[in-house]
């Protein structure tokens, strides 16, 4: 049974245009693997707590030398990582702020980066043969040709990442210029059926 992961980041809901995009990709995606399984994971609902001396201190102690309260502290990351290790085919969903990938999001990236389960101690990645689906939504244009195409670092930090525990095939869906339906300019539905045919092609791929 094929597994779906998908990691939302927005904390604006129904009114998120990235999680809009990902509600048209997951149907595309039911449709498409109708045995296949949904996992939904809404990081604003996950109360994800920044890395702190005491998340650092578990994490570099050994399991078998862990007391309660270090396995404590490790619990949620090792439940997310869990979570990733399982799936065939992770989906992060973002806006992008001042250029980058909100805060929470950046929070899970340091959850499940973790050497031994998704890293190995030689740097290579463990979370191999899985695909991964990007999918971003900003106010401004940043795709290649763009002429704020130098700012696009929200995207390359997430290929960078996922490339790191060891997901190569990653597609990204960039629906630019979002800014558009926050202004009146556009619908919502609008907006994202201009994105259609990508999605599609994401969620069959």
């Amino acid at each position: 049974m094929t597994t779906l992961l998908v990691i939302e980041a927005s904390p604006r809901g129904e009114h998120s245009v990235s999680h809009n995009m990902t509600r048209r990709f997951v149907r595309g995606w039911v449709a498409a693997h109708p045995d296949g399984t949904v996992i939904n994971r809404n990081l604003l609902d996950t109360g994800l707590r920044f890395v702190d001396a005491a998340w650092l201190q578990a994490y570099f102690t050994p399991p078998d030398k862990q007391s309660p309260e270090m396995a404590d502290a490790l619990q949620l990351s090792d439940e997310l990582v869990t979570e990733l290790l399982a799936a065939d085919h992770l989906v992060i969903a973002t806006p992008v702020y001042n250029y980058n990938v909100p805060a929470v999001l950046k929070a899970w990236v340091d959850h499940i980066v973790r050497k031994g389960l998704t890293l190995g101690f030689d740097g290579s990645g463990l979370a191999t043969g899985k695909k991964a689906t990007v999918l971003m939504a900003s106010g401004g244009i940043y795709t290649a040709g763009s002429p704020l195409q130098d700012r696009d670092i929200a995207s390359q930090y997430l290929r960078l990442i996922l490339n790191v525990i060891g997901i190569s095939d990653v597609t990204l869906v960039a629906g630019g210029g979002a800014k558009a339906v926050d202004l009146g300019e556009e619908t919502m539905q609008g907006f994202v059926e201009k994105l259609g045919g990508q999605l599609e092609r994401a969620a069959n791929a």
